[in-house]
């Protein structure tokens, strides 16, 4: 099977199908590193924990890339 025709039959897959598709070529493009990964995962949850208990408050992603805007345009 040639690419092109590889390419074709996994666009006829289902969304689920090709999500799993797209993530394993992902993976084998960067290798996960299980250290690096456990560290960003111990940062997430800390992360979610501190805006479930509203330690802190969430900020608009809209509203932060207009400041971030703002200070480039000076």
């Amino acid at each position: 099977m040639n690419t092109t025709a590889l390419i074709n039959e996994v666009v006829s897959l289902p969304v689920e199908d090709r999500t799993l598709v797209v993530e394993s070529l992902l993976r084998s493009l960067n290798q996960p590193e299980s250290e690096i990964d456990d560290k960003w995962a111990k940062i997430a949850a800390k992360r979610l924990e501190e805006l479930q208990s509203g330690k802190v408050k969430a900020i608009d992603g809209k509203q932060v890339f207009n400041k971030i805007w703002e200070r480039l345009e000076k």
